[in-house]
């Protein structure tokens, strides 16, 4: 198996949007799906059945960290396998997460079931909004399993070079989950319930999808049972980067519910939640763009490091961080100036407009630090650096924007909460840029 046969690392830029355009894609499809099950859900112009499925949003992005341990764990691992010309041991490890998170999936779902109250009241729920978010949350909750799964392949397949193949899963299952949204929600009148049960079936598609394309394309992964099994070593590397992944998502959960905690009491506390769940959706225009160009170059980035080749993976990453430094200043300055009527394209209350637009330009404000976080996360997580990865994870969404945020919130109150995204993203990237020059010094 040939360098060139897996990436043409003679021509880096050319091989890295072609590997992270169809992320890009792919991802800005699941935006789509994202903003148009809001949109659905906001038409009703019921508040609080906003603000009910948007409390459940931690819930989701938990369950996507736990797919990612297995996911962007063992998708770190394989492209440096494949950089050493190891397809055995690809076949094992991609075999052991595939079959470990159909488990994780079963034994996650029990217990989310059972503790569903004290769960919404954790995440924020009053009584005003419990019913709704109730609803939401048994659906997504039943579906922990499928959900799970649909992080592994979508990974694995662009290790080894079929990033169209995993957008092609990604897109139809956001197609669909498109497609069931106003029939569930507004046509069948099922609401939040309608809306949980569109975006699971949406995952299970994506799941079937890649399951058929790895059993018929993928020449090195594998889902035979007696392949998945790996030794400690390959256990402790999947888990060391898979589970710094996967605490970006733990972290931002945790922030989404300081987040609603904090807005809970205030007037009109159920409001800004609603409010908040809006901008949430509509900065993921910026946000996902970021992450796909980030994430989509993982691959190749691992593939460059486990094959030896440094001064490649340097001149990478230089045109990385310019291009992406570039596109999240014109994308942030877009939603900046757009905030109000993009709003507006949601939700007819003057109120949650309001407050919506002044969160929205101060989260969108701080996009071009979050954009060098994101890149050079990427990097140690593809590279194997755990350490590295482990602290940025706990940066921007994790113990740093804690910190932050109660030390402004208690300085300066609501200005506080809404500042504290803006100063975690600038410190974030000052910390990622002196970790990549410390760990990349040789």
């Amino acid at each position: 198996m040939s360098e060139k046969k897996i990436f043409d690392t003679e021509r880096l830029i050319p091989t890295y949007f072609k590997m992270a355009l169809p992320v890009v894609f792919g991802l800005v499809i699941t935006l789509i799906y994202n903003l148009a099950d809001t949109y659905f859900i906001a038409k009703t112009n019921d508040a609080m059945l906003v603000a009910g499925v948007s409390l459940c949003a931690p819930l989701f992005t938990a369950l996507m960290a736990i797919g990612n341990i297995y996911g962007q764990g063992g998708s770190s691992l394989i492209a440096r396998l494949l950089g050493k010309n190891d397809p055995g041991s690809v076949r094992r490890v991609s075999a052991f997460c595939f079959y470990l998170s159909i488990l994780t999936g079963i034994v996650i779902a029990v217990p989310l079931l059972l503790l569903r109250r004290p769960m919404l009241d954790l995440l924020g729920a009053s009584p005003n909004t419990v019913s709704h978010a109730e609803s939401y949350y048994l659906v997504i909750a039943a579906g922990a399993p499928l959900v799970i799964l649909s992080f592994i392949h979508t990974n694995l397949m662009r290790s080894e070079g079929m990033s169209t193949l995993s957008m092609v899963c990604t897109v139809s299952g956001s197609l669909l989950n498109i497609v069931l949204d106003p029939i569930f929600i507004s046509g069948l009148g099922w609401g939040a319930w309608g809306a949980a049960l569109a975006t699971v079936l949406g995952y299970t598609l994506t799941d079937a999808m890649c399951l058929f394309f790895v059993l018929r394309k993928s020449s090195v992964l594998s889902v035979k049972v007696r392949e998945s099994h790996v030794d400690r070593n390959e256990f402790g590397q999947i888990f060391s980067i898979g589970f710094t992944a996967a605490l970006t998502n733990i972290a931002s959960s945790v922030c989404m519910v300081f987040m609603n905690q904090y807005l809970r009491p205030l007037p009109n506390g159920d409001d800004k939640i609603a409010a908040l769940g809006i901008v949430m959706k509509v900065t993921m225009i910026v946000m996902l763009v970021l992450v796909g160009f980030s994430f989509g170059g993982v691959p190749l980035f691992g593939f460059l490091y486990g094959s030896g080749n440094r001064n490649k993976l340097r001149q990478l990453l230089r045109f990385c961080t310019m291009f992406l430094f570039g596109l999240a200043a014109v994308e942030s300055l877009a939603v900046f100036l757009l905030a109000k009527p993009l709003m507006g394209v949601f939700i007819n209350d003057p109120v949650i407009i309001a407050d919506g637009t002044l969160m929205m330009r101060w989260l969108v404000a701080g996009m071009v630090f979050c954009a060098i976080v994101l890149l050079y996360t990427c990097v140690f997580q593809a590279c194997g650096k755990a350490l590295q990865a482990l602290i940025m994870s706990l940066s921007r969404q994790g113990l740093l924007f804690v910190a932050v945020f109660l030390i402004l919130t208690a300085a300066a109150g609501y200005q506080g909460f809404l500042a504290a995204q803006l100063t975690a993203d600038a410190l974030s990237a000052g910390l990622a840029l002196v970790l990549y020059r410390r760990a990349f010094s040789e």
